[in-house]
């Protein structure tokens, strides 16, 4: 199993470096692959080196430009580089079996969004999961919650979005996972 980690490319407080560190790490002792975005700065440097650290693989997804840029991570096994962030996106997909947030920024939640939605689409059936560090996704989960309430989110979509705070709960949450219905299904004629 492999779960592809979204997460920033600056390195937050030290509390999110330890929490992401933690995470890696667990996921390598339970034999479970990270696919990621290839880099060495950020939480992104801290899930790779912590995750090596603990004997795991760790296979990283980049687009040359941000090779170009020096920022791709040295010391991995596997990197893959590709054309574009859209290449790196659908390439990490095929390589993950869950998708997982850990705190980030803009990059982190257009690379949440686009594959919570993806499932929605019936695109894929693979858990997504909001690790969620000291309450960072807590508003994100209000503003949800309020579009639940509004009517533009199916309840049943949010649900399905697990929220988990350690390696632990993410595995629970992944072996008990159950992918809803596809958003979109076709009227028989």
């Amino acid at each position: 199993m492999r779960v592809a980690i979204f997460t920033g490319s600056q390195s937050g407080p030290p509390s999110h470096r330890s929490a992401a560190a933690d995470l890696a790490a667990g996921l390598a002792r339970a034999g479970v692959g990270i696919v990621y975005g290839g880099g060495h700065v950020g939480l992104m440097g801290v899930v790779a080196d912590a995750a090596l650290a603990a004997g795991g693989e760790v296979v990283g997804v980049i687009p040359q430009h941000l090779v170009d840029d020096e920022l791709a991570h040295p010391g991995l096994p596997k990197l893959e580089i590709v054309g574009s962030m859209h290449e790196r996106k659908s390439r990490m997909a095929e390589l993950a079996d869950a998708f997982v947030a850990l705190p980030g920024a803009a990059g982190t939640l257009e690379e949440l969004f686009e594959a919570w939605t993806w499932g929605m689409l019936g695109l894929h059936t693979k858990p997504t999961v909001l690790v969620d560090v000291e309450g960072f996704w807590q508003p994100l989960l209000e503003q949800l919650h309020r579009m639940v309430g509004d009517g533009y989110l199916d309840r049943r979509r949010l649900d399905a979005l697990g929220v988990v705070t350690d390696a632990a709960g993410l595995l629970d949450f992944v072996a008990g996972y159950e992918h809803p219905a596809r958003k979109w299904t076709p009227t028989p004629p």
